[in-house]
């Protein structure tokens, strides 16, 4: 798949939950708050507000430190965020849908840009490995 001139290796998961889109939104939204859900934050921290152009500085367990700018935002529906790591882009689409019964979450992980080719195959499944387990939780704490 490429997008523009540029190689993308892309990742996807999706699961159900009885709780309201606003639930998971708030939890979104609680960027301070993610490593609540999110096991392999070390640490994290929003840079101003939950908005468009705002920088999130976040440190994996055990990994250097990231910074990335929330790049798209449309309240209680999807949230995207931006990781520009040079020959690298980052992507990360959060997109919640409601359904009879409660909401759909997917989480999606691209990687574009000149080296997506030989970066993707290895940094790809690196940083998403813990995704299913992380929306688990993300929903369980949604739930309760």
């Amino acid at each position: 798949m490429t997008k523009g001139n540029h190689t993308m290796w892309k990742y996807e998961h999706t699961v159900e939950t009885s709780a309201a889109p606003e639930r998971i939104w708030a939890l979104y939204a609680d960027v301070n708050g993610w490593d609540a859900w999110d096991t392999s934050i070390e640490k994290i921290e929003l840079h101003g507000p939950f908005e468009v152009g705002t920088e999130i500085s976040m440190t994996p367990t055990g990994q250097d430190g990231v910074r990335f700018t929330i790049i798209e935002l449309k309240e209680n529906e999807l949230f995207a965020d931006e990781t520009d790591l040079g020959d690298v882009k980052l992507h990360f689409i959060h997109t919640l849908l409601r359904i009879d019964g409660g909401t759909r979450v997917t989480h999606r992980v691209e990687i574009t840009g000149p080296a997506a080719e030989q970066v993707g195959p290895h940094l790809g499944p690196a940083i998403t490995s813990d995704l299913p387990d992380a929306m688990e939780a993300l929903v369980k704490l949604a739930e309760s």
